[in-house]
């Protein structure tokens, strides 16, 4: 007898989005993502990637169809949830170490257990030194892996990241991607990420969903089948520069359907 399929974390069934009487962002979405796992939405600007995350967020109601996180409704799930957007979004008059417990001090959890996690993610990703410093005085990568640490701290089953290394160079983007795939490891959380690079899609995750334009829409769902854990070597590889190959070309169709 075969085993019951495993019930998705995410379940988008027939989901259209508007906003008003406007345009179309969304139409007829069917999407289903399994705990555990790490899916990138690439496409082009326009085309709902966002908005998706907004949909499971629960920032934002469908206009029609059904979402459902964990069986029930991103509402009722947002304790679950946990959004890092594109900017670090860090409160400039509070202290690294304040700013990584807020999501803590908004659930009223008690001080000790604020002062034992917020200690707890500072060390995971590499922030204890700078507890106490504020923003400015932050380097961009370092912001963003304390946005990394105030949503990890309250200990989130789904993590949704909206280009959140958009604005890094090159080398500062790709060292963030190895710590996160390293936290994700530690902490077992599933992620849904979106990105405009190719290259750091692959690099992420299990598999990539292509959105297309006007109105946004599956095109095409590419698995990624490379191992973990994930390396810096795993870029100078040839299974990894083919599936960049192939997940470009696919994004490039999605432009004219």
């Amino acid at each position: 007898m075969s085993a019951a399929p495993a019930v998705p974390q995410i379940e988008f069934a027939n989901v259209t989005k508007s906003y008003g009487t406007g345009r179309l962002v969304l139409s007829a979405l069917d999407l289903n993502i399994q705990k555990g796992e790490f899916v990138t939405l690439i496409g082009p600007s326009g085309c709902g990637k966002s908005t998706v995350l907004k949909l499971i967020s629960g920032l934002t109601p469908p206009s029609d169809g059904t979402i459902r996180i964990d069986g029930m409704t991103p509402k009722d799930a947002r304790e679950t949830i946990s959004f890092i957007f594109q900017d670090a979004t860090l409160l400039p008059w509070r202290t690294v170490r304040d700013n990584v417990g807020l999501g803590l001090e908004l659930e009223r959890a008690a001080s000790d257990r604020r002062k034992k996690t917020t200690a707890a993610v500072l060390e995971l990703v590499g922030l204890q030194d700078v507890a106490e410093a504020y923003p400015r005085e932050l380097s961009g990568g370092m912001k963003m892996r304390a946005s990394i640490a105030r949503a990890l701290a309250t200990n989130p089953r789904l993590l949704l990241m909206d280009e959140p290394f958009a604005a890094l160079d090159e080398m500062s983007r790709d060292r963030l991607n190895e710590e996160l795939l390293r936290l994700r490891e530690e902490q077992q959380w599933t992620a849904v990420f979106v990105t405009h690079s190719v290259a750091e899609a692959v690099f992420l995750s299990t598999r990539i969903i292509v959105l297309a334009p006007k109105p946004g829409r599956v095109h095409a769902v590419i698995p990624v089948d490379l191992p973990f854990p994930r390396t810096a070597a795993l870029r100078e590889g040839p299974e990894f520069e083919a599936l960049v190959a192939r997940a470009s070309h696919v994004l490039r169709e999605a432009l004219v359907q």
